[in-house]
This record gives C-alpha cells, structure tokens and sequence, in this order.
C-alpha cells in the first residue's frame, strides 16, 4: 500500500504542476500533507516535516547567502566581461546563444554547486534570450542538462556520496567514466544545436533594427536578481548610449560593445574594486570544493564581506538586501516546501518501500547485468528521490544484489551516476528553483520540456559506458 501510495503521491504532484493546476509551493506542501493523512499518519505529519526543514536547512540557508553574494557580484559588474565575451560569439544568432548556454553551464559547473552555474549562466544568457524572444525554457532546460552531466564531478556530489556508501575511492569511481560523461556533454552540445537551429528557424537572425525594437511589455529589468529600480538597469538602458545599446557582437555593428546585457551606467557598479571582488571569488569557490569551512558559513561570510567592501554605507546595504530580497524569498520558501515533499516520503516509510518494491522486481536472469539495471533504475529514482536518499538507501541494496552475480561495487557505482542529466531538473533539488526563478520561467513548463531529452542524455551516457566496457 505505501508503494502504491508513493508512486501516486509523486505522480499527482507531476501531474498537477505540468497542468498548471497548483503551484509548485503549494503543491509540495498539500500533496504530501494529504497522503500522508491517506496513510494514516496525519498525527506525525509535524515530526515530519520539521524533520525535513531540519535536514533542508543548511541548503536554505546556503542559497539565500549565495544569491545575495552573487546579486552584488552582478550589481558590481564582476561578470560583465562574461558577459560581453558571450555576447561576441553569440551575436543575435539563436543557434550560437543556446550553443552558447550550454558551454558557460558546463564551464561554470566546474565549481560543483548547480545554484552557482544557473545564477551565473542565467545571469549572462537571460538579457539575450529576452531581447531575441527567444523560449526561455530552451535555456533552463539546456543550462540543467549541461550541469547535470558535470554535476558528476568528485566534489559534485553524486561521486562523493556513492563512494561513501559503497566504501570506495572517488576516483576509482570518476576517472573510468570520464569517456562516456564526455560523450553525455557532446550530446548535450549537440542537442543544443539542434535546439538553437530550431530557434533560428523560429525566429531568425535578426538584424541590429530589430534586437533595438521592444515592446513596452518588454521594458523590464533585464536580469532577475538585479532588482528593479536599483540601478542595474534604467528601464530603457539597452536603448540608450547614443545609438550603441544593442551592438555588442550583432549583425552590422560587430566592434561595437556599448549593450553588455547590463546597464553599463548603472550606479552600482564598482570597476576599482574589480579585481578584490573577482579574488573573493575565487577564494570563496576555492575554500568551497577544498571544505575549509562548510558552504553555507563560506556563503554568509562572502555575503557579509562583499556588502561591506562594495557598499560600505548602511543605506546602499539595505538597498542591495532588498533588491535580492524577492530571489532569497522565492527560493529559500520554495526549499522549506520540498522539506514537506521529502519529510513525508521518508518518514512515512514510502521511499523505502517504493525501492525495496524496485529491487524486489528485478528478474533474477537480470542478476549477472545488475550494472545495467542499476543504470536504468537511477534514471527515474534520482528524479523522483533526494540523492541522499538514493545512494545511501538503495544503491548499497543494488551493490549487494550485484556482487551475488559477480558484478563489481565499483561498477554499480559508476552505474549509479547515470541519472544525474535529469536529477539536476528534479522538483527535489533545490537548485532547480533557482534556475526557474531567475529565468522566470514556470517549473510545469520547464519539466514537460527537459524531461525527455534529459532522459535521453542519460540513455547516451549509459550507452556509451557500455560500449568502452565502463559498465
């Protein structure tokens, strides 16, 4: 009854927020509370859930610290150099943009936080797609795959945990797999191109006359997480700077960078500071993959640091809090509300019963390919489970099914890495709101459009350890 209660549960949640019927908050949080009332354990409903804030808590409070630190990197212009070096290859041509999104989330995920790359990624590619109208889920969708691929990195996560459940070296892990992750990211570029061609197609390569064109619905701050009336952007600043506005890299004005995708006049910007802001940077991604001090501390005290040297006046302060405000609220309230999700899933016992099920239904001809299986099992439970909950409570179920039939741990475990393309797009992973909001895209959409081709760049990976004997 749990299984089946379980399985109902994640699918009415799917159901409704593709269909737009609920929003994704409140969804996570009446779903969950009415099955498990349908269990029969409405009365622990509150252990639950404070069970699943609890564990929940430290990602919360690392992504309100880390979209303040990174709204003030934006406000100071840190990535605006990012930003018009993109905007040089991208030109106003809807293939090179998607490309485009898909090599600056691959390079920026080297850091191995996905709130980190989408913040950055759509920092940068978000001005573009707005000012070409061009599908903002092609960008969350790609931006998502790209990480999900190198979200397998050592200090990533996945490898990490996998390597602790099974007692094993991460990079006895890793290092085999590199071949066939590199053939999941071509795949990736790939596929963005052929996204980016059908944008092309859509909407063509738009001359200088009409990137400059916008509708009044248009005059909007062009990158979420800079705030309105702040200063980082006046509203018509893409059209000002004497005929410059929109030129940076477009059809018939290629020297000409006077649109950065950011106001380039803002007030925030702070150009001598530059080079402290980009070495705080760096530090603070350094410290994060060596575990100086654990990423939400990292995160507070880099916040704290860059508000203090870049504004050092009380009231600028304010300003740049409450100009992020909204960012920290949408996110951090969306993490408490999957701390509902998965409290409820793990305390009533369905995810233990839904895998157990899992495993229990393998057939024992399937015994000598567990590697295999484990491949295709991760795909949908990495999505539809925290990646706590499935390599610490199933994979060491598959390792142990495995080495019955003579198949090593060290192969179910890079097996188990499989999934991570479409874990990144998980309405588990707290990262992912991220991405929608500052995209200010609908989750609903953006899960109809990833799943299947996220699905599939895990499929590519898959195959291809397969074929260079990986697994």
């Amino acid at each position: 009854m749990l299984t089946l209660l379980g399985f109902a549960m994640i699918a009415t949640f799917l159901v409704l927020i593709m269909l737009k019927k609920m929003s994704p908050i409140a969804a996570l949080v009446l779903i969950p509370a009415l099955f498990c009332v349908f269990v029969g354990k409405g009365a622990k409903l509150g252990d639950y859930v404070i069970d699943g804030v609890t564990s929940l808590a430290p990602t919360a409070a690392m992504l309100m610290f880390a979209i303040v630190y990174f709204g003030v990197m934006i406000d100071v212009g840190l990535f605006d150099p990012i930003v018009r070096g993109i905007l040089k290859f991208c030109k106003a041509d809807p293939l090179r943009i998607v490309v485009g999104t898909a090599v600056l989330a691959a390079i920026v995920s080297l850091d191995g936080d996905g709130s980190t790359t989408f913040m950055i990624t759509v920092s940068a590619m978000y001005p573009l797609y707005k000012r070409l109208k061009m599908s903002l889920v092609v960008m969350t969708g790609v931006a998502a795959m790209a990480n999900g691929v190198m979200n397998t990195l050592p200090w990533g996560g996945p490898t990490a945990r996998a390597a602790t459940a099974l007692k094993l070296d991460a990079s006895d892990i890793f290092v085999p797999m590199i071949p066939a992750l590199a053939m999941g990211l071509l795949f990736v570029f790939a596929l963005a191109y052929v996204l980016g061609r059908r944008e092309r197609k859509r909407l063509g390569v738009l001359t200088l006359d009409e990137v400059l064109v916008e509708e009044p619905a248009e005059q909007e701050t062009v990158l979420v997480g800079a705030g309105t009336g702040n200063g980082a952007t006046n509203g018509n600043g893409p059209k000002s700077g004497g005929g410059s506005g929109a030129g940076a890299g477009l059809p018939d004005a290629p020297e000409d960078e006077g649109f950065q995708g950011l106001d380039p006049e803002r007030p925030t910007l702070r150009p001598k500071l530059y080079w402290f802001n980009a070495l705080l940077t760096v530090v603070l991604l350094t410290a994060m993959i060596m575990e100086w001090l654990p990423i939400p501390v990292l995160f507070l005290l880099g916040a704290a640091l860059a508000l203090t040297v870049n504004f050092p006046h009380m009231p600028d302060q304010k300003a740049r809090i409450a100009a992020h405000a909204e960012n920290v609220l949408n996110v951090s309230g969306m993490v408490f509300a999957a701390a509902v999700f998965t409290g409820v899933l793990q305390g009533t016992g369905m995810v233990d019963h839904m895998a157990e099920w899992l495993v229990h239904n393998i057939p024992d001809g399937m015994g000598p390919h567990m590697a295999f299986v484990t491949g295709v099992l991760s795909i949908p439970l990495t999505y539809f489970m925290s990646n706590d909950g499935f390599y610490f409570g199933i994979l060491p179920v598959l390792a142990e099914a495995g080495q019955a039939h003579g198949v090593s741990s060290l192969e179910i475990a890079r097996a188990s890495l499989i999934g991570q393309p479409l874990h990144m797009s998980s309405p588990l992973v707290p990262a992912v709101y991220v991405l929608v909001g500052m995209a200010k895209v609908e989750f609903g959409d953006h899960t109809r459009f990833v799943v299947k081709w996220a699905a599939l760049t895990s499929l590519v990976v898959l195959g291809a350890g397969i074929l260079f004997g990986i697994i």
